[in-house]
C-alpha cells in the first residue's frame, strides 16, 4: 500500500525535450517510473509547473536576460506538461521551489514523495521547506532527472543530509509498500 501524497515536479516538455536549454538528459528514462507512480497514487498526485513571471524582479532579471527564451506566457507549449493531469490539481510557480501555502493545503498531514525535475533544481528546492516544515519527504531517486548525472547524485546527497526528515527511495520500494 502506498502510503502519502505524490508531488511530481515539472514534468514538462521544455525540461523533458532534449533540444531544450533545460533539458534534463535523463528524463526519458525516468518518465515510465514517474507515471509507474502516479497510476499507483489515484486521488493522491499533485503535478507542479515552472511557469515564467510575467515581469521578472529582482535576482530573476538577469536569471532570465540569460535564458531569453523562457520568457513565454504558462499557457506556451513549453510550459505544458508531458502527460495529462487528468482530475488531480496542477500547481504553477514561477519559483525553483514549490513549497508553500498551496501545496501544503493539498498535501495535509500526510507524508509526501517527490519525483520529477530536476533534481538539483526545483525537486532540492522543494524538498528542504518542505522538510523544515516538520513534512516527511521522501524523494523517489530513479524517478527523477537532474541536469546532468553529477548534479542529480550531488542533489540526492545532499538531501539524505536532512535524514529522517527526508529520505531516498526507490519506485519499486515505494510500489512495495516500503
Amino acid at each position: 500500500m502506498t502510503d502519502g501524497v505524490l508531488v511530481v515536479i515539472d514534468a514538462q516538455h521544455v525540461f523533458a525535450d532534449a533540444g531544450s536549454p533545460w533539458g534534463a538528459p535523463r528524463f526519458a528514462e525516468v518518465h515510465p517510473a514517474i507515471r509507474r507512480l502516479t497510476a499507483a497514487f489515484p486521488g493522491r498526485v499533485v503535478h507542479t509547473r515552472f511557469v515564467a513571471p510575467a515581469e521578472p524582479a529582482g535576482a530573476w532579471v538577469p536569471y532570465y536576460e540569460q535564458f531569453p527564451f523562457a520568457l513565454r506566457p504558462a499557457d506556451a507549449p513549453l510550459y505544458a506538461l508531458v502527460d495529462d493531469p487528468g482530475d488531480d490539481p496542477v500547481l504553477d510557480a514561477p519559483t525553483f521551489g514549490k513549497w508553500g501555502p498551496e501545496l501544503a493545503g493539498l498535501v495535509g498531514d500526510r507524508p509526501m514523495l517527490l519525483a520529477g525535475v530536476s533534481t538539483d533544481c526545483c525537486v532540492l528546492s522543494t524538498a528542504l521547506p518542505a522538510a523544515d516544515a516538520g513534512v516527511p519527504v521522501r524523494v523517489v531517486t530513479d524517478a527523477c532527472a537532474g541536469a546532468s548525472d553529477a548534479d542529480h547524485e550531488r542533489a540526492l546527497a545532499a538531501m539524505a543530509l536532512y535524514a529522517p526528515l527526508i529520505t531516498l527511495t526507490t519506485t519499486e520500494a515505494v510500489l512495495a509498500g516500503r
